[in-house]
């Protein structure tokens, strides 16, 4: 299983920058909103949080398609379908990996951009740890996607149509999180759990989901 979490993490660096173009990616979507909406700084001060997780969010579901692909491409998705390790462990090294290359980044990217939306301690704070929470979540969902998409020929936009419907209560409960503990600390923890179990959640479901449609395309 480290064998594969390393040769994974090294695909992702190789395979087009995996890494470095979610967080341009992440980096462009914050950038033009002071175009669109002004340079009112208490009005970008206060949809700061949101700004950052919506291109969050849209920047981990750019290399789900991938996370399944090269083993599909190289032949060894049938060496996994075979081996003595369970395919959900297996899925589950994968979904870690995945997240390491490209969610990791998006978070330590977070403060400079809440910065860059005149967010204060409290806000970026929040972000960065509602994002560490909830972004393992969206990996684990788009595993599902990747895993379903992953014998069709342009699968890459269908992954992004699945996840991102099932992704929504994550964006959901990790914004109000957020404006909860700027607005007063007490009211952050019952969103912030609901997040957290929606990690757990779907970190049991996802795998499991992931290894059942691998087996079915398989067959």
């Amino acid at each position: 299983m480290t064998a594969l979490l390393l040769r994974d993490l090294r695909l992702s660096v190789r395979a087009g920058g995996g890494a470095m173009i979610g967080v341009l990616f992440f980096m462009t979507v914050v950038a033009v909103i002071p175009f669109g909406v002004g340079p009112d700084l208490n009005l970008l001060a206060r949809i700061g949080p949101a700004v950052l997780w919506i291109g969050a969010l849209l920047a981990s579901l750019l290399g789900l398609d991938r996370l399944f692909q090269a083993e599909r491409e190289d032949g060894s998705l049938d060496l996994l379908l075979m081996q003595e390790t369970p395919l959900v462990l297996t899925v589950l090294v994968k979904c870690l990996a995945h997240w390491v290359a490209t969610g990791l980044p998006l978070v330590v990217a977070a403060p400079l951009l809440g910065l860059f939306m005149n967010m204060d301690e409290v806000a970026i704070g929040a972000t960065m740890l509602t994002l560490v929470v909830g972004t393992p979540a969206i990996t684990f969902i788009g595993a599902v996607g990747a895993a379903v998409a992953v014998s069709l020929p342009r699968g890459g936009l269908l992954v992004s149509i699945l996840v991102l419907p099932l992704a929504i209560p994550v964006l959901i409960f990790g914004v109000s999180a957020v404006y909860a503990a700027v607005e007063d600390p007490a009211p952050f923890l019952p969103p912030f759990m609901i997040l957290s179990a929606i990690t757990l959640f779907f970190a049991v479901l996802g795998p499991l989901a992931a290894a059942a449609a691998l087996r079915s395309g398989a067959d």
